[in-house]
């Protein structure tokens, strides 16, 4: 049926109502408000950082009463306006500032908006560090030693390697708000701090060992090519030169290290400003080695190359590529002769060599047309010290009596080979994570990085690989091997080619190297920084102090200590494959975290960059590993323990943070796949082990009570298998929620502490009973629950007020049972054993009084494995009756341990039928008689719990309505009036005290049941034969009988187990769960 109705706006109805009552609502409302305070629930939310950054107005936030639904919840959950508004006012966070955490959100400070672009922010700044020292000093080597195809096929390999862990950075980047730390912040926050820590300091050790390789580039150019008489150490001897070089390049490297140092300490803003007339030198230098490879097409440079024979000649020594010279129709020798001949006579004694072979002068730079390039196709590795010989020249063999280490040949200073080439050259194409480290720069980061990056790099691998084909067509063979230019006058050979100076080469790979250097010695001290304030590795938490405006000065000094290491390493082709280890390392994770995304799928992966497959990632991946073991295995193994070192170091002692990790994903979906795979039912019984639960008890703070119990756990179980720890606390959930919390911290704590691992689960019901109950229902997931329950006993089940009385007690025993569980009950717990103590004596009894399918041999042996009682022996105890033969017995139980590979002595103890001692009729009798009496007690209790009740309802009634008396009397069916008298008051008054007395004089005048006193006999006769035994046992098993069907003997039942176990230090009950745990059977 259609109603009518009319719409009428909220602020009409306001404003109709009188002002005085609409003011005294207000002031109603908000002391109503202050009263409830700040949460609506009490429950804690989760902070984030739009959420809880700061406080806001309390006006401005309840403005209004259209929200006044959620105004309670107003403190946690914000109105999306105000949410909105601070997402708007949000700005990244600049390079070198502790990266953005929800936290330390407060601590935060204003900064200016970023405004730098794609090709500021990223392209240059990438093409600035990919460019550099390997490209101008060792670039032509390679193409000269492993030829043009095998140089293009490393450096494709190297450049793929970098585009494919682009592709992976940029889908990281652009998920998300990468603050500082850069390559630091996407591994850890993908992967996990424990990764995030490893990789990032080899990462770290990868930037300071690349200052130390650009600073040995930076005194090479000076001491070759630019200045050679500021040499400190001069070679006297030809075969010294290398060893002096080296030992010029340690202290001149120490000096500029402490130059640099105090530079970035002093002013690091114009170092920063100087990086653009870095990479200006950089980019003047590339475009001289394109024109001047233009040039060589019609005009190629005078460069002669002596050879003698098909021997390279170094110029250093002399002038004239000639034997003799003719001077006024004289004949002369020349200076050449001088170096091969004993004397500069014509007669003089000569080099075998240089007798039999003529000197020839060929062009080093024959150009673009010459045809070079055939020559130059394949790969010319050498021995150390062998001389570079070119290929097709004639050439006579002489005896090799003499020293050639002192003639003027050209020599290779170390052993070729291709895997060595790819360790030397790969430094040339890091830099790629330039880009994301300056994120915090940028205008549109999301945007610019994969752009710029991507750009970058396809820019850099373009001139690499036109290069190499360019040095190769351009340059004769003899010149590319010739490390140092010693052929061409000690110019460098890539100078050699530039238009329109070599001097334009040697100037800007100069500044360039020194710019990289001091690149290096700034951003690593950073990144060092980032990592220390994270907190996770303890150890380098200092280095994140730095100065007041947050420069990292102690972080400075490790990294120029650190950097100093590859200072005195000195050859730069030593450090080369060091840092390519590292930087290989960082790589392989950056595509390892994307393509863990990738495949989980987790809900946060929403990369704007859409052009990534986890494909490209593993195989980015499976590249950067590869390159990793074809640069030096060694060194990959180093850098591999190193990082591994790290990580396990993280995982022991570090901070615990949570980043919603990817390898936290991946464990949980292992987790759930593993889950899937193990089978529901039973596992076989040699897979069989203990699982489990262990039912804790705590005191009004929230405590455990019998915190031995988690370390008898420990020693059972070593680590192995699965422990859920559970209790229960009493009431529900939502008034108990605040106490959950404090008990399940105080759990895990004491689990810390015993080193018990498992997991840990506490329950909230109404009652005990239900809860326990819960526990041994639900603990656990498909086929990962518990088989086993371990509890202690109820030491003061005898007190009523008790919460974990004996009824609990038994009908958790009845549960267990019927849940076809195990169940180890440990009596005195308190006096068990810790974790730090050694038991160096002693032995484990076991008394095998019925079958359990043989908990009873399994258990000493697991925990004989743990130290506390490994020094302990088993023993193995069976009781035998009239009929059976003791000594039958006894070879079979032997033979059955034997076959169970169980060591343990092997006793029967016989025990024969005899009368029932008065000692038992009189324990039967006092247990029967306290039953009785806490039975009248009991319903004493409800009698008088009855009668409150009926008041309380009288009370109630008597306070209706007429209407609602009426409802009632309706509601109720009639009953019988009775009107009491005073005769009949008192006749009812005497009948039930005549009742109580008559009830007690029934309980002091009863016979014990025959069934308990039989019981009892067996509890006491058992107990002395346990007590002669095994009184002085470190441990004492037995097997625990079974709680009574009738549940009218359950507090019988407890005094049987009471005065089966008497007099007994530490004692394991065992209840089997009706299944077989051990077997003879391989």
């Amino acid at each position: 049926m259609p109603t009518n109705f009319t719409v009428v706006p909220v602020e009409a109805q306001g404003e109709k109502r009188d002002p005085a009552e609409r003011d005294a609502q207000r002031q109603e409302e908000e002391e109503d408000n202050r009263d409830r305070g700040p949460t609506g629930d009490g429950i804690a939310r989760e902070s984030s950082p739009f959420i809880n950054s700061a406080e806001m107005d309390r006006g401005n936030m309840y403005e209004g009463k259209n929200m006044a639904l959620f105004e309670e919840e107003m403190d946690s959950n914000p109105m999306v306006s105000s949410l909105l508004n601070k997402l708007a006012n949000y700005t990244n966070l600049t390079q070198g500032v502790v990266e953005h955490e929800a936290d330390e959100d407060t601590k935060r400070k204003e900064v200016k908006v970023p405004r730098m672009g794609t090709f500021i922010g990223v392209y240059l700044p990438c093409l600035q560090n990919i460019l550099g020292v390997i490209l101008f000093l060792r670039l032509t080597w390679i193409v000269g030693t492993a030829g043009v195809l095998e140089s293009f096929i490393i450096v494709f390999m190297c450049c793929a390697c970098t585009m494919l862990t682009a592709i992976s950075m940029s889908a990281i980047a652009t998920n998300g708000v990468v603050p500082a730390g850069g390559s630091y912040y996407m591994i850890s926050r993908s992967l996990g701090p424990e990764f995030g820590g490893a990789v990032g300091l080899c990462f770290y050790l990868g930037t300071t060992f690349a200052g130390a390789m650009y600073i040995l580039g930076t005194i090479e150019i000076l001491l070759t090519y630019i200045s050679p008489s500021a040499a400190i150490f001069k070679a006297e001897d030809g075969g010294e030169e290398t060893e002096a070089m080296l030992n010029n390049m340690r202290v001149y490297g120490t000096c500029i290290i402490i130059l640099m140092a105090v530079v970035v300490f002093v002013g690091v803003k114009y170092v920063n400003k100087l990086a653009l007339v870095f990479l200006a030198c950089v980019i003047l230098s590339i475009i001289a080695i394109y024109a001047g490879v233009i040039k060589t097409a019609f005009d190629p440079p005078d460069f002669p190359i002596c050879l003698l024979g098909n021997r390279t000649l170094s110029k250093r020594s002399f002038d004239i590529c000639a034997k003799f010279t003719e001077s006024n129709n004289e004949t002369k020798t020349t200076t050449l002769w001088r170096l091969f001949c004993s004397s500069s006579l014509h007669n003089a004694t000569c080099d075998d060599y240089f007798s039999l072979n003529n000197v020839t002068e060929i062009q080093g730079i024959p150009g673009i047309m010459s045809g070079v390039l055939i020559d130059n196709l394949w790969s010319a590795y050498s021995e150390k010290g062998s001389i570079v010989e070119k290929k097709d020249q004639p050439s006579v063999s002489g005896s090799e009596d003499m020293k050639i280490g002192g003639r003027p040949y050209v020599f290779t200073d170390i052993m070729t080979y291709f895997t060595m080439l790819v360790g030397i050259y790969f430094p040339s194409v890091t830099g790629i994570m330039a880009g994301s480290n300056r994120s915090g720069d940028l205008k549109d980061a999301q945007k610019s990085i994969p752009t710029g990056t991507i750009l970058a790099i396809s820019t850099t691998s373009f001139i690499y690989l036109s290069c190499i084909v360019l040095f190769g067509a351009c340059i004769e063979g003899v010149i590319l091997r010739d490390k140092f230019g010693e052929a061409v006058n000690g110019n460098l050979v890539v100078g050699t080619l530039a238009w329109p100076s070599p001097w334009v080469i040697v100037i800007g790979s100069f500044f360039s190297t020194c710019g990289a250097g001091l690149q290096s010695l700034t951003g690593a001290p950073r990144l060092l920084q980032a990592i220390a304030r994270d907190g996770i590795v303890p150890f380098i938490q200092v280095f994140g102090h730095g100065k007041a405006n947050g420069e990292p000065t102690w972080a400075l000094l490790l990294t120029a200590g650190i950097c100093e290491i590859g200072i005195l390493i000195a050859s730069l082709d030593s450090v080369a494959p060091i840092l390519s280890m590292f930087f290989l390392m960082c790589y392989m994770f950056v595509n390892l975290a994307c393509a863990v995304q990738t495949l989980l799928r987790t809900p946060n992966w929403r990369p704007r960059f859409k052009y990534y497959h986890w494909t490209l990632s593993f195989l980015g991946m499976s590249l950067c590993l590869a390159l990793m073991f074809i640069c030096s295995w060694y060194y990959a193994l180093i850098a591999m323990l190193i990082a591994g070192c790290i990580y396990k170091y993280i995982e022991y002692r570090g901070a615990e943070k949570e980043w919603g990790d990817g390898i936290r994903g991946l464990s949980l979906n292992a987790a759930r796949y593993a889950l899937l795979r193990v089978e529901d039912g039973p596992p076989h019984t040699k897979n069989w082990r203990p699982q489990l639960l262990v039912l804790l008890n705590l005191d009004c703070e929230q405590l455990v009570k019998h915190p031995r119990l988690l370390s008898f756990t420990s020693q059972l179980k070593a680590g192995k298998g699965l422990t859920i720890v559970g209790s229960v606390l009493q009431g529900t959930y939502l008034d108990k929620c605040t106490e959950t919390q404090k008990a399940e911290e105080n759990v895990k704590a004491l689990m810390a502490v015993e080193k018990t691992k498992g997991f840990c689960q506490i329950v909230v019901s109404p009652s005990f009973r239900d809860g326990i109950s819960h526990l041994i229902q639900s603990a656990g997931l498909g086929g990962m629950k518990h088989n086993t329950v371990l509890m202690a006993w109820p030491q003061s089940w005898k007190r009523t007020e008790n919460h974990f009385s004996w009824k609990n007690f038994v009908d958790t025993v009845r549960e267990t049972t019927a849940a076809q569980q195990a169940l180890l009950v440990a009596k005195n717990i308190d006096l068990f054993p810790t974790n730090q103590e050694r038991f160096t004596e002693g032995n484990i009894d076991v008394w095998w009084i019925v079958h359990d399918g043989g908990m009873l041999m399994l258990l000493p042996f697991l925990l004989r494995q743990h130290k506390v009682w490994r020094k302990c022996k088993m023993r193995i105890f069976t009781v035998a009756q009239m009929d059976d033969n003791s000594i039958q017995m006894k070879k079979d139980l032997q033979m059955f341990l034997y076959h169970l590979r169980l060591n343990a002595e092997v006793e029967v103890v016989e025990m024969f039928e005899n009368d029932i001692s008065a000692f038992t009729y009189e324990k039967t009798l006092m247990m029967e008689q306290r039953s009785q009496m806490l039975k009248q007690m009991q319903l004493s209790k409800n009698e008088r719990e009855r009668e409150a009740q009926l008041i309380h309802d009288r009370n109630t009634a008597s306070h209706l309505t007429p209407a609602v008396k009426a409802s009632v009397a309706a509601s109720v069916p009639e009953k019988v009036q009775m009107t009491w008298t005073k005769e009949k008051f008192v006749a009812e008054k005497h009948k039930n005290k005549d009742t109580n007395v008559s009830g007690f004089k029934d309980i002091f005048n009863m016979k014990p049941n025959q069934s308990n006193v039989r019981r009892m006999h067996t509890a006491v006769k058992l107990n002395g034969v346990v007590l002669n035994k095994s009184q002085h046992a470190q441990l004492v098993l037995l097997n625990m009988p079974g709680p009574p069907k009738n549940r009218k003997g359950d507090e019988n039942y407890m005094e049987f187990l009471e005065v089966l176990t008497e007099g007994l230090d530490r004692v394991l009950l065992v209840r089997g769960s009706g299944r077989e745990v051990i077997t003879i059977y391989s």
